[in-house]
């Protein structure tokens, strides 16, 4: 096994970009690195030079800003993590691989030399995170992490940054699975994620304390890198802004202070419900939500052309449709694992085989568990999948409850217009059903939660004295309509805010930046690409004004 030690010197930029990355370079801009900035101080944390959306947005808001007069500093991870976001359990990366520390030999030079083929380009000023680490940092991050147990590393903190909840969620992500309990390398894996989060945080406290930014630009917020260096820069009191994908083709979701995953469900409803929505905009709304169905209106989909006839499917699996339908809707086990404090459960497998449990003393039921088709048509399939841990449970389900597999294309909208309630943990459907007019029961992390749309949960109790309830009186329980129409408009419309020039692209690069030069991000080209600057640079909110703009 290799120890833990710093990496070898790597010039950078011997890799090409490849087709998507717009070279920013052009001959009538000089991108040379300046010293002098109008408009503030901005660090973007890549770190993970192969990942392809990163390298295509974080290349356009370096340029973007600096256009707009801000001096623009990137970081790269140049092989000090023995596990990272970029790793995934493969034939090509098994987990002794990363056991072994052999993450560097494999992956670290090309994921590096992307990064600067890309981020150079923008004149923007380069800091490798290898930089800010002595021989003793390693030594002391292989030595406490190896005190830990499994159990022990999801509450762990260093110097007050919870490197363990990140290195955990790391370390799911790299088995795809929703805990460790069966994996053989479990504790050495998550030993060498502990390892490069300790690594991360020490790097990147130095790197902040030199660099003095005034805001800090990151993917997505969570697991390590990203989510480690974004708890260090808010320990020092910089400002941090997190990106990720949106669902919508051509969108992206911005966050002030946290990930996503948390500022949603955090978000004051007074940024939406003082909306008045005209009838055009409703229509816009509600078309687009039957277009979910079948993702044509964007590039996050997991159904091609799903049967919409839900009534066929139950009498061909003979489901009792007598009875009130109550429908349960599941997330992927491995995604997100972080901490939600107003959870009613601890994992998302707890709440599902807690309402096993309950169906079962319920014949007059008729219940359905819709299991995520991401489980297998996601980026990362999932190895740990929900129908097994369901079936070594319960090898007998109840007679009243049916588990609709990923790959039954069967509408999960028909499913839910078929319910008298539907009950969610994390996933983002409450958003679509709250303005269909049904009761939504939420007992996780789902982004519908604080709207006083939903019922929502936060012990096991309440769980259960809720769904004794069941079925629910619809005109009692279901959401206000408009109520739901102003946040589902809110949600798809304003939080996701629109770039018009990336599309998709079938290159590892993910989009398409369809510009030619730096000058085309220029300020009142792109009114989206506006309220991301003004939200980077000043703290402005980051909503898109589409009641206005669209209009």
């Amino acid at each position: 096994m290799q120890k833990l030690s710093p990496p070898p010197a790597w010039p950078g930029i011997d890799a090409k970009a490849e087709s998507g990355f717009v070279e920013w370079r052009t001959k009538n801009e000089a991108v040379e690195f300046s010293e002098i900035a109008s408009r503030g101080r901005v660090l973007i944390a890549s770190n993970t030079g192969l990942h392809g959306a990163v390298m295509s947005l974080d290349s356009t808001l370096a340029t973007a800003l600096r256009v707009r007069g801000a001096q623009v500093h990137y970081t790269l991870c140049d092989g000090i993590l023995p596990g990272c976001l970029m790793a995934t359990i493969s034939d090509s990366l098994p987990s002794e691989a990363i056991v072994g520390r052999t993450l560097r030999n494999t992956h670290c030079k090309g994921c590096f030399n992307r990064g600067t083929s890309v981020l150079r380009g923008t004149g923007s000023m380069e800091h490798r995170l290898s930089a800010y680490l002595t021989p003793s940092d390693y030594e002391f991050a292989e030595r406490w992490s190896a005190q830990y147990g499994v159990d022990q590393v999801g509450s762990l903190q260093l110097d007050g940054v919870p490197v363990g909840e990140h290195a955990l969620a790391g370390a799911l992500r790299f088995f795809a699975s929703g805990d460790l309990d069966n994996e053989a390398d479990a504790l050495g894996v998550v030993h060498r994620y502990l390892e490069g989060a300790v690594l991360l945080a020490r790097a990147f406290d130095r790197l902040l304390e030199e660099l003095q930014p005034e805001v800090v630009v990151l993917h997505h917020g969570i697991y390590s890198p990203q989510g480690v260096a974004a708890k260090v820069a808010e320990k020092k009191g910089v400002r941090v802004v997190t990106w990720v994908v949106s669902y919508r083709k051509g969108t992206f979701i911005f966050s002030h202070d946290d990930t996503y995953h948390h500022t949603l469900m955090d978000e004051p409803t007074e940024t939406w419900r003082s909306l008045s929505l005209r009838e055009d905009q409703r229509d816009q709304l509600h078309s687009y939500l039957t277009s979910r169905a079948g993702g044509k209106e964007d590039w996050i989909y997991f159904h091609k052309d799903p049967d919409s006839s839900f009534n066929q499917y139950a009498q061909k699996h003979k489901l009792d449709l007598s009875k009130p339908l109550i429908s349960l809707l599941t997330n992927v086990m491995w995604d997100a694992q972080l901490h939600y404090p107003q959870n009613a459960f601890e994992s998302m497998k707890e709440w599902i085989l807690d309402s096993i449990a309950l169906f079962a003393k319920r014949p007059d039921l008729q219940g359905a568990i819709r299991i995520h088709p991401a489980e297998v048509r996601g980026a990362i399939p999932a190895r740990q999948t929900l129908a097994a841990e369901i079936q070594k449970a319960f090898p007998q389900l109840p007679p009243n409850l049916h588990v609709i597999e990923p790959l039954d294309e069967v509408s999960t909208y028909d499913l839910a217009a078929a319910s008298n309630a539907i009950i969610i943990f994390g996933t983002k459907m409450g958003v679509e059903l709250t303005p269909l007019g049904k009761p939504v029961i939420v007992a996780g992390e789902a982004w519908i939660r604080n709207k006083g749309l939903t019922i929502d949960v936060t012990s096991r109790e309440q769980y259960q004295e809720i769904f004794n309830k069941l079925p629910l009186d619809s005109e009692e329980h279901v959401a206000d309509a408009q109520e739901a129409e102003k946040y589902a408009y809110h949600f798809f419309f304003r939080r996701m805010i629109p770039l018009p020039f990336i599309s998709p692209s079938n290159t590892s690069s993910f989009f398409d930046i369809g510009l030619e030069s730096a000058a085309e991000l220029a300020e009142g080209q792109w009114p989206g690409l506006d309220v991301i600057c003004a939200g980077i640079l000043e703290g402005k909110p980051f909503v898109y004004p589409a009641e206005t703009l669209d209009h």
